[in-house]
């Protein structure tokens, strides 16, 4: 059963990767305003730069995003909005905030940037939400991040790890931007740090020359980033192949590494140049431990390379992993989501005994529940504080205590940390068929820890 839980929810990390998602057309409350791509406000939002507080009335609070919800992505955004609601129905159904029940709007971009700009400007300015909440994709978030931040306006949960989001210390308007799913640069900074750390306890993989291949994309150079930001910390020698990820043949870079005797191979991309990397070494017939993203934790794309030849007992692969309900806590927060997730599947009439229709094991649903969750956070605090609802308490109250991410580790957003989560788990691919699934399982190596308490078995 473990095995099986874990194997999904590295999954679900490995799909959050794609470059938008959609939402859900048939539940919550959608809208359909002028078409208009200009990128260009129609209006300043009520109170020009002054503004603090909108979306709020005695009884409710109005929240938005925009998404995908027609074509290739609806398969993730519906889920994704579904496990939202759910966890705003259960927030509501328990008393909501000081009375007020919050309300989603949503707008389908169709996974299309200057749409994405139109619908999340209507958002902020036409209905005037508190807040955005599971702000959607690379194309949508990269377009419109600026403009988010030049408003001021709460951004709660990015789903996407663009390096654009990653900051340290962030202040002003800038701080408004809250993310929770790993940033690039964030996983690249414990890639490199799970590499050295000593093999004992099976926290790292005690790497003593780290080779890193890294595709010069965003993926890649974000990852990159984050592991010559961590180069600082750790004393290690690390030898670095940029490869264009449009490419099919890395056997150059990888001979690089296996005549540097490189015994660690960090793959810095997203996954078809991750089965490129890993058919190279196979080529040049370089063994070594290798470790990569959590966009590449699929059983069933890395049992393919098992089959290949690609990946052995010889030649390992590990990644990382944000969602993990291999531990009691972990399967108690699963066990809330799946019963939040089947009283929001019974109002609107969908049989969660089907499991061709229910969301209650759907990752892109975990993922819609964490981002809810995430929000429901800063509101707690807000009680917890005494404070008036605006924007910049609502920031404040966020920075205020550490979130602790449902099934998965702990985020702190104190002293303006926009890093997304660094607390990650480890797993490996199994080198031989489980009889009983007839699939190569995902195995729980490490549990989700902090990347300190890494740092302190990297010497």
């Amino acid at each position: 059963m473990k095995k099986r839980w874990i194997a999904l929810l590295t999954c679900a990390a490995m799909l959050f990767a794609f470059a938008a998602f959609g939402c859900n057309n048939e539940t919550g409350q959608t809208s359909t305003p002028p078409a208009d791509n200009s990128g260009t406000p129609a209006s300043e939002p009520s109170g020009g730069d002054d503004i603090t507080v909108q979306g709020v009335t005695d009884t409710t609070i109005l929240v938005g995003n925009t998404a995908a919800t027609t074509g290739s992505f609806a398969s993730v955004g519906v889920p994704f909005n579904a496990g939202l609601e759910a966890a705003l129905k259960a927030y509501n159904d328990a008393g909501g905030f000081e009375g007020r029940t919050i309300e989603l709007v949503h707008y389908d971009d169709g996974s299309d940037a200057a749409q994405g700009m139109t619908y999340t400007q209507t958002l902020v300015e036409d209905d005037q939400v508190f807040a955005l909440v599971g702000h959607f994709g690379t194309n949508t978030v990269a377009a419109t991040l600026d403009y988010v931040k030049s408003v001021g306006i709460p951004t709660v949960y990015c789903v996407t790890g663009i390096s654009a989001l990653y900051q340290e210390g962030a202040s002003g308007k800038d701080a408004c931007v809250m993310s929770v799913q790993p940033i690039y640069d964030a996983e690249g900074r414990v890639l490199l740090a799970r590499a050295v750390a000593s093999a004992e306890d099976n926290i790292g993989l005690g790497g003593t020359k780290i080779g890193v291949i890294a595709t010069t994309d965003d993926a890649g150079a974000g990852i990159l980033a984050g592991i010559n930001r961590q180069m600082e910390e750790i004393d290690v020698e690390v030898v670095i192949q940029e490869v264009d990820p449009a490419a099919v043949d890395y056997t150059a870079a990888a001979s690089v590494l296996k005549n540097a005797g490189c015994d660690v191979v960090i793959g810095a991309m997203n996954q078809v140049p991750f089965e490129n990397m890993m058919n190279a070494m196979r080529d040049v017939a370089y063994d070594a431990k290798v470790i990569t993203s959590y966009v590449s934790a699929s059983a069933a794309a890395l049992g393919k390379m098992v089959d290949s030849g690609a990946i052995t007992a010889q030649r390992p692969v590990y990644t990382t992993a944000w969602l993990d309900v291999t531990t009691e806590a972990g399967l108690a927060d699963y066990t809330e989501f799946a019963t939040v997730m089947a009283a929001w599947e019974a109002a609107n009439g969908i049989d969660s005994t089907d499991p061709t229709a229910t969301y209650v094991l759907n990752s892109y649903a975990m993922a819609g529940y964490v981002a809810g969750a995430t929000f429901i956070h800063g509101l707690n605090q807000m009680g917890e504080l005494g404070l008036e609802l605006t924007w910049e308490n609502y920031i404040q109250a966020m920075e205020s205590a550490p979130l602790h991410v449902p099934m998965g580790g702990e985020l702190s957003f104190a002293d303006g940390e926009r890093t997304g989560i660094t607390a990650l788990a480890l797993n490996t691919v199994a080198t031989q068929i489980n009889p009983d699934t007839g699939m190569y399982d995902l195995l729980s190596v490490s549990p989700i820890l902090a990347l300190d308490d890494v740092m302190a078995a990297a010497g």
